[in-house]
């Protein structure tokens, strides 16, 4: 015998993020001896089958959620780049000006100029260390809960 889950439930956080329909297919048995062997491997295809599905919807969502975060936070890093940049610009200026006390403009620029190449050339070789030792990103929490359903499918079989 199998009931539905009446409409109210439907609101619950159980129920997030699923398409309509879902509550309706949650459903209980009072006796397992009074369904066939037929109809309980189709449960269990139908279970496994919205098992998979929800996976790949909180994968889905997990990595949307981090691509959102990801994007908002390079654009806010850019925004502070271009500042940072013209700060730069404004602490090179004064730089070869103070040099250029002491030494013709000329001269001070060149100085300057060949310190800010050094500089350049160690925060690329140390970025591209760092960018060889990044990891893809990948859904962690879907795979972890995915690998906790496998668990306890293997568990239920014994």
């Amino acid at each position: 015998m199998m009931s539905r889950v009446p409409d109210s439930d439907r609101t619950n956080p159980l129920f997030a993020g699923h398409g309509p329909g879902y509550a309706r297919t949650m459903t209980t048995t009072t006796g397992r001896a009074d369904k066939s062997t037929a109809e309980l491997v189709h449960d269990l295809t139908e279970q496994v089958s919205r098992l998979a599905r929800d996976e790949v919807a909180l994968a889905t969502r997990e990595l949307k959620n981090k691509a959102r975060h990801a994007g908002l936070g390079a654009a806010i890093a850019g925004a502070g780049g271009v500042f940072a940049f013209y700060g730069g610009a404004v602490l090179v200026a004064a730089c070869v000006l103070a040099l250029a006390l002491v030494l013709p403009a000329w001269a001070a620029a060149l100085i300057i100029a060949g310190v800010l190449f050094v500089i350049a050339g160690v925060a690329v070789l140390v970025a591209r260390k760092q960018l060889k030792e990044g990891t893809p990103p990948i859904p962690a929490e879907a795979i972890e809960s995915a690998k906790e359903d496998i668990q306890a499918v293997k568990e239920a079989r014994r």
